[in-house]
């Protein structure tokens, strides 16, 4: 199980944001992924509490901002209610989306599970409902994946698996390059991995009907 420490910044600026510690692991239905965000000074940010089913659908998120909360699913495409941390103001939104995404790392790692590359594929495009602080507002993003390499690195404890994906914003033509390995970022615009207790887990192989 995966424990460390993210360091956030703006993509363009270099500017900190803030830090992410988290812990993650895969079971035998999904995987989780929980972390508690401080902002520069110290001061709690909020949180994340993302499963995964076995096919890399949210099962279940919970994601805290400021003074907002959205709690969502996989419920006719993705299904969300947000709502003020009170509990007040709750709206219910829905998409013909796939999957969630935001500034988390978590999610890199969840839309990676759920679309599953493969190396010198083709790019796999992918509709997300995308989720930001400080206030959380859902925006339907359009984004497309290419697995542009897969390399083992050695290790102490075996070998380290990267893959290195390409991820394009169609609506804005932005690019950028994420590396992981198994369920950690190991590099990413805005992210950086600071410390990490254990080696990244793999996701087991899917399972095939007999």
């Amino acid at each position: 199980m995966p424990r460390g420490r993210y360091l956030l910044q703006d993509p363009e600026t270099g500017e900190p944001v803030g830090e992410e510690r988290f812990q993650c692991a895969p079971g035998p239905s999904g995987w989780r992924y929980v972390a508690h965000r401080t902002a520069p000074s110290g001061a709690p940010a909020g949180s994340v509490d993302l499963t995964l089913d076995e096919l890399g659908r949210p099962l279940r998120l919970e994601l805290r901002a400021g003074d907002w909360l959205v709690r969502g699913g996989a419920l006719a495409g993705v299904t969300w209610v947000r709502m003020a941390a009170t509990g007040e103001h709750a709206q219910e939104g829905n998409a013909p989306a796939r999957g969630f995404t935001g500034d988390s790392p978590a999610f890199l790692v969840a839309t990676a599970r759920l679309l599953r590359p493969e190396p010198d594929g083709d790019a796999t495009p992918v509709r997300l409902v995308e989720l930001t602080p400080p206030v959380l507002a859902p925006r339907t993003r359009q984004e497309s994946w290419t697995l542009l390499g897969r390399e083992q690195h050695p290790t102490d404890v075996g070998p380290l698996v990267v893959d290195q994906h390409r991820v394009d914003d169609l609506e804005t033509g932005e690019r950028r390059v994420v590396h992981l390995a198994g369920d950690v970022v190991l590099a990413a615009p805005g992210v950086e991995l600071e410390d990490l207790d254990s080696p990244p887990s793999t996701f087991p192989p899917l399972r095939t009907a007999e």
